[in-house]
């Protein structure tokens, strides 16, 4: 059986936590940002867990994470 190859982009986006679960950065942080509030830009900053209906796919395209 040939290795299996990581995708290189998710790999760079996603990090697994202790529990196993994956953690990603939120979107809509990059431009456009003077319509956008305080509060909403702060909220942006924080990591979030990947939502369970893509943790399938996540792990196919990471297989070694």
């Amino acid at each position: 059986m040939p290795k299996m190859k990581t995708s290189k982009s998710a790999a760079k986006r996603f990090k697994v936590t202790g529990t196993g679960k994956l953690k990603r950065n939120k979107a809509y942080k990059r431009h456009i940002l003077t319509k956008k509030t305080t509060k909403n830009k702060r909220n942006l900053r924080k990591s979030a867990i990947t939502d369970a209906t893509n943790v399938k796919t996540m792990k196919k395209i990471l297989p070694y994470l």
